[in-house]
């Protein structure tokens, strides 16, 4: 493909900043055709008039959630497009998730231009480029859950129940009630959740959890 035939599509839900990404990709990257996207349903309404671009630029954080459903189905029916996942969100978990998706890669909104630059080019030929500066998060007071699943945190189905229910605050006794089990078998498997996470306790657990929540 030369570079006259290439073309992106930017997704992220300020307008301003998808807009800042379509004229820095047409300008400097050299995309002939670059559609700033603010809302997910519009994605799909373009690739149907239009096909699918070379590159798609997503924000990982959209006003329905994670963008990992739209990545999945980018990889899926469109398996020739570059995924390039950006965020503003440091958490090693956003990366992580991203990476075991199987994108192209993901970049942090504090890069630099020229970092940014090279992290398209990277993803274009064929390479994975992968952020791994941590950074602190920005989504500090926004109603925003990471999901995980029991096994992403080396947890049994149940326990990942159990351990779904504590981060709501539930004590031992309600948790048991709806699980329907004896309040014992929930005190073995919070014992077994604390010890596979290295936590110290209840307290110590839920505070490393926060902004997580357990998906079954």
């Amino acid at each position: 493909m030369t570079i006259n035939e290439r073309s992106a599509l930017v997704v992220d839900d300020h307008p301003l900043v998808a807009r800042g990404m379509a004229d820095y990709l047409r300008t400097h990257c050299g995309f002939a055709r670059v559609e700033a996207i603010c809302r997910a349903d519009v994605l799909w309404t373009y690739i149907g008039q239009f096909g699918a671009p070379t590159l798609a630029l997503i924000d990982f954080w959209l006003p329905e959630g994670t963008a990992l459903p739209i990545l999945a189905r980018l990889r899926d029916e469109h398996p020739a497009t570059r995924l390039l996942v950006i965020s503003g969100d440091g958490d090693p978990a956003v990366r992580d998730k991203v990476r075991r998706l199987s994108v192209d890669g993901f970049l942090l909104k504090h890069a630099e231009p020229a970092v940014f630059a090279l992290a398209v080019a990277a993803v274009l030929r064929g390479d994975a480029w992968f952020d791994d500066a941590p950074v602190a998060s920005s989504s500090a007071g926004e109603e925003r859950n990471l999901p995980l699943s029991a096994a992403e945190l080396g947890l049994t189905p149940r326990q990942g129940e159990v351990l779904a229910l504590m981060l709501k605050g539930l004590p031992n006794k309600r948790v048991a009630q709806q699980l329907s089990l004896t309040e014992q078998t929930v005190k073995e498997h919070v014992s077994g959740i604390l010890e596979r996470l290295g936590a110290r306790n209840r307290v110590e657990l839920i505070t490393r959890l926060r902004g997580k929540r357990i998906d079954a």
